[in-house]
């Protein structure tokens, strides 16, 4: 029947239709990953790495926090592969469904006052598998919703994909306050596995909303065209490796800040600020609400004045307000903190909005899930996996001043308005492609 996939779903999908589901299985995704790094700093610790010392706990936990995002290239270079050769659909199914069954199994396992040292060792197993399969996930959603729609309106809804991100770290903040709030003083015992268990309910709407989607036209006509790539990720690495770095560059300053301030700051606040944990949570409410709005925005302005400056701006303002951002929490005044959280998430949308679309305009569509997956995930391991883990260990170099960590996210936002001058506005790249010795294509 014409117009019809064997699954029996449309062949073609609208722009607005692909972007809303791709949102909605990122969301879902990303709660599942992100529930991970509340739990981390708040009951992980005690619960599957006790010691004598909180701060050691902590960091264990951050530590098994960060162990997903090192599997989360070799899940990109996998996933990307078959991403590149057999469609970006059945890959977006596949990754969501896998991360949901951990996720799951995280909220089954008994405690290390239960079973010892296998408690541990099957928590980092399953956050090692919700990494691999994460890292496939997001470059499939951004280039579902990027080539289906048209060239002029690649940022507005490029930027639908990344509101997964915000909504998830939203629903899964919200669901642990709500799960706190019914459990009381059960919270260490049975509370904390209500956010993981719900990821059942969430992962079956995802799948709904994703089986319904026809594959990527863009994917589709490369594929008779030119034929699939034999070998992507080499492909892409012989042609544009510069590209994939840069683009992991980019990536890195925004996401080391923007998990200090949604993961780090949890245990931060409580533990060196005397702040009850629900200030932390209610910011990062607060702050994720508001980054939904800031990528919208920045997102829709980026296809006018396009992606550079945008996301130039969002760099230098990641860079200008490492140390105010902790100047402003350590009032421990809970309006201010409150605020300063809000500022941060909401300013940083100026580079999360375009960055879909700017990535994807990067590579050819014949390598593209490859080429954007290695570029995210080696930023996002290098920033968000490793920076909570980092930003502890940073407390401890001047008796739990914050001056180290906020230099350490200045010089990580340096090297995002680097790559982002170097690589410039992705629209001319094929005018510049031998400076960079990389095959790029404008989508």
């Amino acid at each position: 029947m014409p117009g019809v996939d064997t699954l029996g779903v449309r062949a073609r999908s609208s722009p607005a239709r692909v972007a809303v589901a791709s949102s909605v299985g990122n969301a879902v995704e990303m709660y599942d990953f992100l529930i991970y790094g509340t739990a981390s700093a708040v009951v992980f610790g005690p619960l599957f790495f006790p010691t004598g010392d909180p701060l050691i706990g902590l960091l264990l936990a951050f530590a098994s926090f960060g162990a997903g995002f090192l599997a989360r290239p070799l899940g990109g270079v996998v996933i990307g592969h078959y991403g590149d050769r057999l469609g970006r659909r059945a890959m977006l199914v596949l990754t969501l469904g896998a991360t949901g069954i951990c996720t799951a199994l995280i909220g089954l396992l008994p405690t290390y006052a239960a079973i010892g040292l296998w408690a541990p060792a099957a928590l980092v197993t399953l956050r090692v598998a919700q990494g691999f399969f994460l890292g496939g996930e997001t470059a499939g959603a951004v280039l579902m919703a990027v080539e289906h729609a048209p060239p002029h309106r690649h940022g507005w809804y490029g930027g639908w994909v990344f509101l997964g991100s915000p909504t998830g770290y939203f629903l899964s903040t919200g669901a642990f306050a709500l799960s706190a709030a019914i459990s009381g003083d059960s919270f260490h015992t049975w509370g904390w596995r209500i956010p993981f268990l719900l990821s059942v309910v969430l992962v079956a709407i995802g799948l709904y909303v994703r089986l319904r989607l026809g594959e990527s036209p863009e994917f589709e006509r490369t594929r008779t065209e030119q034929g699939v790539a034999r070998r992507p990720v080499v492909e892409v690495l012989r042609t544009s490796w510069r590209v994939v770095l840069l683009g992991g560059g980019v990536y890195l300053g925004f996401n080391a800040f923007i998990f200090v301030l949604a993961t780090f700051l949890i245990g931060y606040g409580k533990q060196e600020l005397g702040l009850p944990p629900s200030v932390m949570l209610n910011g990062g409410l607060i702050g994720s609400a508001g980054q939904i709005v800031a990528i919208l925005v920045f997102a829709w302005l980026s296809d006018r004045v396009g992606r550079l400056p945008v996301m130039l701006g969002g760099g230098l303002f990641i860079t200008v307000y490492a140390f105010p951002l902790f100047w402003l929490l350590e009032t421990r005044s809970e309006p201010v903190v409150l605020v300063a959280m809000a500022v941060g998430f909401v300013g940083s949308g100026a580079v999360f909005g375009p960055l879909a679309a700017y990535l994807a305009e990067l590579f050819a569509a014949r390598v593209r899930y490859s080429g954007l997956s290695l570029g995210l995930q080696a930023g996002a391991v290098a920033g968000g996996g490793l920076s909570p883990f980092i930003a502890t260990a940073l407390l401890g170099l001047d008796r739990g001043a914050s001056w180290p960590i906020s230099l350490y996210l200045v010089v990580l936002a340096a090297v995002t308005v680097a790559c982002l001058v170097k690589l410039g506005e992705p629209r001319h790249r094929s005018q510049r492609r031998q400076d960079l010795g990389g095959t790029t294509s404008v989508a």
